[in-house]
């Protein structure tokens, strides 16, 4: 068994214009005063990391890894959620995601998918000369409008986006696998891979490729009712990254799981710090020990109420109270009698 790495911190909900939030020695030296190790990096934001110059410079990304290294912390991962989003958009949601993309693209779908699959695969090899092995993404959605059966889908419907998904999405596993990095998928509501069958589809489509993997990440679970730590056992193998998001799920007999459009606080289902929502860490933090999880335990920080510089102090102690340092003895091996196989033999009178 392995030991969890930790405790992290996503910096994308922190990083903002005021210092210590405004600049990586700040940010990263912050973090460390909170009490982590390691920092995920939006790799989107100019304020804390320049892309450009990481992908086409070990130079840069050396002095990046030495000023983290001198406040305190690692670089865990490179994430590129908001540019995996836009490798596939519906039009109906062109409008809300086209902040996301560079001004010279925007109001074009086509250049914008193309500057977003640009921008993964600059970030799978700044990863490689960061010396990462996995990057965070989203997979974009084709299919998300159509998520209810009513009206009746068309046969083919979704087949159909999830082959596109696919066609979009090989090149850049193909060129995760020669960097070395593997491309986890946050399965995420609006996301096409927003849970387990989904990926699966996803999965069979890009033919198993052993870059496509998953950032496991309980809240969006709790959220759909699904059974979070069954999702472990049974894809243990392909969980390469995770948050530790908390949330909860308090259906009335007004709203439930749709949250009836209402604000985040309003919500039947929210998010919520780390501790103070639903989800059972204890057995999440025991799963991925079993299964030899030996990645980082990265807060991801959201909560609808609490102060987020607060979260976030909270967040390091509580992944660090809940990282087991796994056992290299069994708990009974003072009772072993040091039988032979003769004595066994014996004992199964075969002797």
């Amino acid at each position: 068994m392995k030991t969890l790495q930790g405790p992290g911190l996503f910096l994308a909900q922190f990083a903002g214009d005021s210092a210590p939030f405004n600049s990586w020695a700040g940010i990263t030296k912050w973090a460390a005063d909170c009490g982590y190790v390691g920092v995920q990096v939006p790799s989107w934001d100019g304020r804390l990391f320049d892309l450009e110059k990481a992908a086409s410079s070990k130079t840069y990304c050396d002095e990046i890894k030495g000023v983290a290294a001198e406040s305190g912390v690692r670089i865990t991962e490179l994430s590129t959620h908001l540019q995996g989003q836009l490798v596939a958009v519906h039009p109906a949601y062109d409008a809300q995601f086209d902040g996301f993309a560079a001004p010279s693209v925007r109001g074009n779908p086509g250049a914008r998918a193309e500057w977003a699959a640009d921008q993964v695969r600059k970030a799978l090899t700044a990863s490689r000369n960061l010396g990462l092995t996995a990057q965070a993404t989203f997979s974009g959605a084709l299919a998300w409008p159509y998520l209810y059966p009513w009206p009746q889908r068309p046969a083919g419907l979704v087949e159909e986006a999830f082959d596109e998904l696919a066609r979009r999405w090989t090149p850049l596993l193909d060129h995760a696998d020669a960097c070395g990095v593997d491309l986890a998928y946050e399965i995420h509501p609006g996301e096409d891979l927003h849970d387990g069958i989904t990926f699966e589809m996803f999965l069979e489509r890009v033919k198993n490729h052993p870059r496509a993997n998953m950032l496991y990440d309980p809240s969006h679970y709790v959220l759909q009712a699904l059974n979070y730590l069954d999702h472990i056992d049974i894809y243990h193998q392909r969980i390469k990254m995770f948050h530790v998001k908390d949330a909860e799920l308090n259906p009335t007999g007004r709203q439930g799981v749709y949250g009836g459009f209402q604000s985040w606080v309003n919500r039947a289902g929210r998010f919520r710090s780390p501790g103070d929502g639903q989800v059972d860490f204890a057995g999440i933090f025991s799963k991925l020990a079993q299964h030899d999880f030996s990645g980082w335990a990265v807060v991801e920080w959201e909560c609808c109420l609490k102060h987020p510089e607060d979260g976030a102090r909270e967040g390091a102690e509580f992944v660090k109270a809940h990282i087991i340092r796994v056992t290299e003895k069994a708990f009974d091996d003072f009772a072993d009698a040091g039988t032979d196989r003769a004595t066994n033999r014996r004992m199964l009178g075969l002797a």
